[in-house]
């Protein structure tokens, strides 16, 4: 179906002006190819990019690297190893200048010079100044060209207090200078008044979210304190100099709370009466129309202007990719013709409403320009509320021809270092390298009706498709508000339960055992979450014979009725998400999007692993003539699941519920200081189908009932997640063969890491500090899969240790259940003592780089990093299980390898570079069952990221893969004879 946008009133108008203004921009076609073989190098780049998209890829991932390259030789050899690789079509210009043999050579030499100086010359068409001084050259020869702009601010991505507040002092400073420079500007009326009203000479451009490092739609309102407070310095300062301040919009997830702080703002008696200041639309969003009628709406209720700013949007592929990823509708339009029509819409619905807003339309588009002045002249919008934007260096020939027309337009100009630009630039790149980009078509001299004929909406597909069958459970989105009022509620209704008495389940019924312990909360031990009964050997007995009773019939059950009951305990789940994820915060103080993480991980394990005993249970036929041969699976008898603390809902769910799926009657034994949750888990279990005898939920002390039932005769799967002492300790006995037990048992085992990330001289320190902290602290060091070794290259080590310390030293330190918490308790008293204990020992061994302090009232302790560590140190060796890194500095990427791997362990690690031999080198030597590249080393997926390791890391296949099942079934081959007296049916004869 094909939706034509309807042609309004405004479309001859619009055609009428769009032509005039392309006959000002259209490029001499045949000129421009003439000149095509002269052009510098760094246009050669830009052309050679639109025409062949393996090129372009390869060579923004270079220019991505490039600020990392500090040598000739290094730009050299990375230009060899992007642009030289298989998938590449190189124009001979380019295949020529990379035909040297040595980095180190002068023909290296020479490349690196040619294309270092092409980026930085491109770069410099983009970005407007690398300091204050150029800033101000820049926009006084914009001036001179009857053009207003506004400044926005390079930088580094914003992970730490310390750059927040930098943000707002270098814009402080920004406008101060700026502002005085201004008064030295004499008066240009095109740009500096309108209908009788002075215009500010000086704006600049602010991101919200870099006022605050922790910023987080989860923490709505913690966020909106820290950043308001940076907010009104700035807004003030600038009603003092007299200079305008326009807000970005950025990321999707930040859109939300980016409008509800600015309008609570700006209703505030202090700033209600300013209309100096603006707010940005992203026309690729869905949400974007209701977003500005919302806007408008307010704007009449606040009863003074604002200059709202359209544009289409920056961040497409992001936006798109995280949304897939996440399994989360896509918030963007996937087609661009359905952009520029919402585009449309947009500016007709600002400009009607014009005594309300002054409207910016941003756009590089002549139709999109041409549209919003049809609009604006047949409305007789005035002058001072409606102006068009353009980018610096996008667009120059269309602000000429608009400024020439008399129209009121300002560039937006981004100034900083080149270095951090870099991310800037390569979007501008994108932007003009496209095959839909505006730009692009018009330079190719595209005819005239095709360039500006009205956007026509194709009916949408998803753009992009998941790979596998299997679609895992979708997280929640705490951006939206009314996730985070059921959040809050959730909490409420869980906190009346507490203190609730949880009994085994055996053969079906609660039973009262002998003793009861209480399940403490770690964020604060004096409140208990519940009171768990614990089994007795006796009853532990009772539940074995209950499950070998049980086993016949289960084994019987076809595989679908079983993969069925496992849905619908996925499907419980997903009911009662918010309530489970709140158990996980409360009884092992895991913070809120951890634990709801959580909640999806246990989701896809039930979906998963149905999915997978369908699978198995076709089995695999080898017939030949006259014979089949079947191969099939059975389940191999009683499973005894042996689960941790730190995953309490996942871990456990998804042992228990591949064993069952897989025909095998099952004892789960949780951790005792997690035991309510496994009761909770339990509820479900049961709720979903499963009969008595099939499921039991059997608590009990490790070092009794653990024992007892790891030990005896009738088990013949053990699934275990813990520490390294006690998986060798089971798997040892459950080697020696009992009186009676006629099989071997079986043991899966999941012990730990000493997980280590290496950071390469290439790597992306924004990217590689955030990823570093969030896979050291996160959940406070306690998964199995955290980082507690960052291995750094010699060259980078400093700088980034500075920024690791800074980005540890902002997070958040708290409550599990507080929106704002990043770290919270660790489980218990033991652990903790434990812990300190390893402190101490580093102290010894390593130089302290940060040690923070911690609440008292529950089991916490801040972050801790150690630099200069030595390989060998105890700290460097063991797993301490706790929020403690040792930072270990390296002379070269081989030395960082062999220390990588210079441990007992071998289950998570992770690489940040952006060196595609490193990559690639990392991938075949780096000894580790999960390697994550560019990206933090926990929250594997379910059916995407299979989860395990080898060494002393675990014994068994990886949870979540698709041989997990396996290890719960034994594989069986029948073969039948067919043939009768000589003949046998031969398939297609007569």
């Amino acid at each position: 179906m094909v939706l034509q946008v309807q042609t309004s009133t405004y479309e001859a108008k619009t055609q009428e002006i769009a032509k005039q203004l392309l006959a000002a921009t259209q490029e001499n076609r045949s000129f421009f190819s003439s000149l095509r073989d002269q052009m510098r190098w760094d246009d050669k780049l830009l052309a050679w990019a639109m025409s062949n998209p393996g090129l372009r890829v390869q060579l923004f991932r270079f220019i991505d690297t490039l600020p990392a390259l500090h040598s000739k030789s290094e730009i050299a050899s990375h230009l060899q190893e992007y642009l030289g690789d298989e998938s590449v079509e190189l124009p001979a210009a380019l295949k020529g200048m990379l035909n040297f043999a040595n980095p180190d050579s002068m023909p290296g030499q020479v490349a690196a010079t040619t294309v270092g100086t092409a980026v930085e010359t491109l770069a410099h068409k983009y970005i407007s100044g690398e300091n204050i001084k150029q800033v101000i050259k820049t926009v006084e020869r914009l001036r001179k060209e009857k053009m207003a702009f506004t400044i926005d601010l390079l930088g580094e991505a914003v992970i730490t207090e310390a750059e927040a507040q930098s943000y707002l002092e270098r814009y402080l400073e920004l406008m101060q200078q700026l502002v005085e420079a201004s008064k030295n500007w004499s008066a240009i009326p095109a740009i500096d008044e309108a209908d009788g009203e002075a215009i500010p000479k000086v704006q600049v451009s602010v991101k919200l979210t870099a006022f605050y490092s922790q910023f987080d739609p989860l923490d709505a309102k913690g966020s909106e304190e820290r950043v308001s407070d940076r907010i009104r310095i700035l807004l003030r300062r600038a009603k003092e100099l007299g200079a305008a301040v326009h807000f970005d919009m950025e990321q999707y997830a930040y859109k939300d709370i980016t409008l509800s702080i600015l309008k609570k703002l700006l209703l505030e008696e202090e700033f209600r009466q300013r209309t100096d200041i603006g707010i940005t639309i992203q026309a690729y969003l869905r949400d974007s129309e209701q977003d500005t009628e919302d806007l408008i709406s307010w704007l009449k209720q606040r009863g003074y202007p604002l200059t709202i700013r359209l544009v289409k949007g920056a961040y497409w592929d992001q936006e798109t990719i995280k949304a897939a990823q996440k399994h989360w509708k896509q918030p963007v339009y996937n087609d661009k013709a359905a952009t520029d029509a919402n585009f449309e819409t947009i500016t007709q619905l600002l400009l009607e409403n014009h005594q309300y807003v002054y409207s910016a339309i941003g756009s590089h588009n002549v139709r999109s320009h041409s549209r919003a002045i049809a609009i604006a002249e047949s409305l007789n919008v005035p002058r001072r509320r409606f102006e068009l934007q353009v980018l610096y260096g996008m667009g120059d020939k269309v602000a000429k021809a608009l400024v020439d027309k008399g129209y009121r337009v300002r560039v937006y100009c981004p100034y900083g270092e080149l270095l951090p630009g870099m991310a800037y630039l390569i979007r501008r790149l994108l932007e003009n390298t496209a095959n839909s980009s505006f730009l692009r078509q018009n330079l190719e001299n595209r005819p005239i009706e095709e360039l500006l004929a009205p956007p026509i909406v194709k009916e949408e597909k998803n753009s992009l498709t998941p790979d596998s069958d299997f679609l895992g459970a979708a997280d929640t989105d705490y951006a939206e508000e009314e996730v985070r009022i059921k959040a809050a509620q959730a909490f409420q209704n869980v906190r009346q339960q507490l203190s609730k008495t949880y009994l085994p389940l055996i053969n079906g019924e609660y039973v009262n055992p002998p003793e009861f312990v209480d399940s403490l909360n770690p964020s604060n031990f004096s409140e208990v979450i519940g009171k768990v009964g614990l089994i007795s050997v006796e009853q532990a007995e009772q539940a074995m014979q209950a499950a070998k009773a049980a086993f016949p019939g289960w084994k019987k059950t076809p595989a679908k009725q079983r993969a069925d009951i496992l849905r619908k305990a996925g499907d419980l789940m997903e009911e009662r998400r918010a309530e489970l994820s709140v158990w996980v915060v409360l009884e092992v103080g895991k913070p809120v999007k951890e634990a709801d993480g959580e909640v999806s991980e246990a989701i896809d394990f039930c979906r998963y692993y149905a999915d997978e005993i369908e699978r198995l249970d076709k089995g695999v036929n080898y017939d030949i003539s006259g014979e089949t041969n079947h191969y099939i699976y059975q389940p191999r008898g009683i499973a005894v699941v042996i689960s941790p603390w730190n995953f309490p809902l996942a871990i456990a769910c998804g042992m228990t519920v591949a064993a069952l799926v897989s025909g095998n009657c099952t004892l789960l034994k949780p951790a005792e200081t997690s035991s309510v949750i496994a009761a909770k888990l339990t509820e479900i279990l049961v709720e979903a189908g499963f009969p008595k005898g099939v499921f039991q939920y059997v608590p009990g002390k490790g070092s009794q009932v653990g024992a007892h039932l790891v030990n005896h005769p009738d088990t013949h799967v053990i699934a275990f997640t813990g520490s390294q002492e006690v998986g060798c300790k089971i798997y040892a006995e459950a080697a020696t063969l009992k009186p009676g037990q006629k099989h071997m048992k079986r043991v899966i085992a999941e012990m730990g890491g000493k997980n280590a990330i290496i950071v390469d001289e290439s790597a992306d320190l924004d990217q590689a500090v955030v990823g570093v902290v969030q896979s050291a602290f996160g959940y406070s060091g306690q998964k199995c899969s955290a980082a507690s070794r960052v291995i750094v290259l010699q060259p980078i080590y400093d700088a980034f240790v500075q920024r690791l310390v800074e980005a540890t030293k902002s997070l958040n330190i708290g409550e599990a259940e507080l929106p704002s918490t990043q770290v919270g308790p660790v489980i218990d008293a033991n652990a903790r003592d434990r812990i300190r204990e390893y402190i101490e020992k580093g102290k010894a061994e390593a130089q302290l780089a940060l040690e923070l302090p911690a609440p008292e009232q529950g089991y916490f302790i801040g972050p801790v990093i150690f630099s200069e560590v030595s390989p060998n140190a105890v700290i460097s060796q063991e797993e301490i299980f706790g929020p403690v890194l040792a930072v270990i500095r390296v002379k070269d990427f081989q030395e960082a390898l062999a220390v990588a791997n210079g441990t007992n362990y071998a289950l998570t690690g992770g690489l940040y570079s952006r060196t595609p031999s490193h990559i690639q080198q990392a991938q075949t030597e780096f000894e580790v069952g999960n390697l994550y590249i560019n990206r933090n080393i926990t929250g594997a997926i379910v059916g995407r990221q299979p989860f395990g390791g080898f060494k002393l890391s675990g014994v068994g296949s990886k949870a979540g893969g698709p041989d997990y099942l396996l290890q719960f079934l034994e594989p069986r081959a029948v073969t039948e004879n067919i043939q009768r007296q000589g003949f046998a049916p031969i398939e297609g004869a007569d």
